[in-house]
């Protein structure tokens, strides 16, 4: 979108877009940007709050304001959480959780029975909707997680593949591994939210331990292709949670 932007500018046009991902947004030198801090997929906010969308559109109008750009202007206001009836909460199945790990069990060992037994819900997905979003790293799930977890631990792990940097490695792993369980506990029974499956995802499950420790890592690494995904491993909202 920023570089359809900048070709309607050049043309006398002028442009203004919502971004979601702020770091992108900067990269690309888009000309004029509202940056939400909202769920991915949700640039307006939540569903059916049309006070608060039409807030948001008044403030991205506001960017054309700006003469020239490239501008970024951060919209103050947080999301409203989703109101849910009794309905659309009633029976969805909390999946597979798994805390920290305990004993002599490993980060590791929590991850690899965590895919193992989400697997099943992944394959029941494939099934319902006929398509995935898993396969990008061009690795197998089970090798997906034995790589990020073994940068959890150890940031200067090799990378599975070397026609790739080594942030590349960690990027497109971190995608597969996120789509896997989404889709794997999207398919479990009951009605789960957006909302629901990020707060799972992000406080409960091995996974989600795993890329938020990789995450610290990029935050760290002297490698510039690592440290890049420090931008986009784990969503801004979920940031400050992580780094604690």
């Amino acid at each position: 979108m920023s570089g359809l932007g900048r070709f309607l500018e050049e043309e006398g046009i002028a442009t203004v877009q919502i971004s979601l991902v702020r770091e992108h947004t900067e990269t690309m030198k888009a000309p004029r940007a509202l940056f939400v801090p909202f769920m991915l997929g949700r640039p307006l906010g939540v569903p059916d709050d049309a006070a608060f969308q039409r807030r948001v559109l008044k403030a991205a109008l506001g960017v054309l304001e700006a003469p020239e750009g490239p501008v970024i202007i951060d919209y103050a206001e947080e999301a409203p959480a989703v109101v849910q009836s009794e309905e659309e909460t009633e029976g969805w199945v909390c999946p597979i959780s798994f805390g920290k790990p305990d004993g002599e069990e490993t980060l590791t060992d929590l991850l690899a029975r965590e895919i193992q037994q989400m697997r099943v819900w992944y394959e029941e997905s494939l099934k319902q909707d006929g398509r995935t979003t898993v396969g990008v790293s061009g690795l197998e799930i089970e090798a997906v997680g034995t790589f990020l977890a073994a940068v959890a631990e150890d940031p200067s792990t090799k990378p599975p593949r070397d026609d790739l940097s080594y942030g590349d490695c960690v990027k497109y792993a971190v995608d597969d591994l996120k789509a896997f369980m989404y889709e794997a506990a999207a398919a479990q029974p009951g009605t789960a939210t957006p909302g629901e499956l990020d707060d799972w995802y992000w406080g409960q499950s091995a996974s989600g331990q795993v890329v938020k420790a990789v995450w610290r890592h990029a935050l760290e690494s002297e490698d510039p292709s690592f440290n890049r995904t420090s931008r986009v491993l784990v969503p801004h909202p979920r940031q400050q949670d992580a780094a604690d």
